[in-house]
């Protein structure tokens, strides 16, 4: 993002110039789909697009905000926190909220917000402003920037403040990220392992222009099925269950639960050998496992949709391309390929051209690189 354009939109708002800007950003998870909640393991990567906070502080406890995106205006008084539905808001209001009940003694401060994570993509714009928002507060309260706990406390604002159940992946990458790194996540332990992605390939966020509808039955479907048999096979989760156990046992399954356990207990054990493959340089095995994830997650969990089929299809067809997937909790949003870079460019833009032809959707397609987590971006004052 062009940081002239914050520092400009703020002063089209406020009078003179920010203190301090702060980024947080979005991610696309490179594998590890619907085991988070199974307190399994995930590979997500911080994309280099992110929320965006130019901010002064003020004398009082008022916080009071622009909103570039919906050109909307909010404001409250850190004293009297109270939930109005009032749209992106209540994800500031959230994270004072969760701050300030850890004991934390905030300061107000008035600012612009910007972002350029595309909201609904499966890209965790909303984690993005909840860690940014974090880093806010911390630079204004002068309060330590602990990424892991930030992360914590924001995911609580998004449980117990917006009311959204994810899981801790997204406001971890956004907070903890490296660039030029994945990150591995145990989401038992919280224990990160970083993961460097090598130069000579580039992930490929392949948004399919469609979006989640009504899905609320079907998530809570699935993670019912994954609770249920966690207890019939006497363990904490289905992370505890090794793929020899849930052979030996399947046939105590129905069918549709056999499938959904399935996936989870593979995909953890795919989540562990990519970031192996990672670690080594073997981006032909982490494709391989790529393109085994998506098939799991179409064939077994049944979270992948027509739109994304067609995409990762058209994507693994092309040359340079090593593997491709759904990603996100599924049902539309994006896609991501792993290509090799001398060829990324041509790739994005053949496969733009063939999918819109296909299925008449209008695609959007980001060449993303592994950026670092949450910051405070010191040129602001002076961009």
């Amino acid at each position: 993002m062009d940081l002239q354009s914050l520092v400009t939109f703020f002063e089209e708002k406020w009078e003179g110039t920010p203190d301090v800007c702060v980024r947080a950003p979005g991610r696309v998870n490179l594998i590890g789909e619907h085991t988070d909640y199974n307190d399994g393991f995930v590979l997500p990567m911080a994309i280099d697009r992110a929320a965006w906070i130019a901010l002064r502080r003020r004398p009082d406890r008022w916080v009071k905000v622009h909103f570039a995106d919906t050109q909307r205006y909010g404001e409250f008084h850190l004293d009297a926190i109270r939930y109005t539905d009032s749209g992106s808001l209540e994800y500031v209001k959230g994270v004072a909220w969760a701050l300030q009940e850890e004991g934390f003694f905030l300061r107000g401060w008035e600012g612009v917000i910007i972002g350029d994570v595309p909201v609904g993509a499966g890209l965790s714009s909303s984690a993005a402003l909840e860690v940014a928002c974090a880093r806010a507060f911390c630079a204004t309260a002068q309060i330590p920037w602990d990424p892991v706990k930030m992360a914590l406390l924001s995911q609580k604002a998004e449980n117990q403040w917006v009311g959204v159940q994810c899981g801790i992946m997204d406001q971890l990458i956004s907070a903890c990220g490296q660039e030029g790194q994945a990150l591995l996540i145990d989401c038992r332990s919280l224990e990160l392992t970083h993961v460097p992605i090598p130069d000579t390939a580039r992930i490929v966020v392949l948004d399919t222009g469609t979006r989640r509808g009504l899905v609320d039955s079907a998530y809570n479907e699935r993670r019912a099925a994954c609770e249920r048999t966690a207890r019939q096979f006497g363990v904490k989760a289905l992370r505890d269950i090794t793929i020899e156990e849930f052979e030996r046992r399947a046939n105590e399954l129905d069918e549709i639960t056999r499938r959904r356990v399935r996936h989870v207990i593979t995909e953890n054990d795919r989540t562990l050998r990519a970031a192996q493959a990672l670690q080594t340089g073997d981006l032909r095995e982490f494709g391989r496992l790529m393109v085994k994830s998506h098939e799991s997650l179409r064939d077994d969990y049944e979270v992948s949709s027509p739109a994304l089929n067609a995409m990762v299809e058209i994507a693994l067809q092309q040359p340079g391309c090593l593997g491709a997937r759904m990603t996100g909790a599924g049902f539309g949003g994006c896609a991501v390929a792993l290509v090799e870079t001398a060829v990324a460019e041509r790739f994005s833009q053949t496969v733009a051209e063939i999918y819109h032809q296909k299925t008449g959707n209008e695609p959007s397609v980001y060449i993303c690189r592994a950026s670092a987590g949450a910051s405070l971006v010191e040129s602001c004052c002076t961009a």
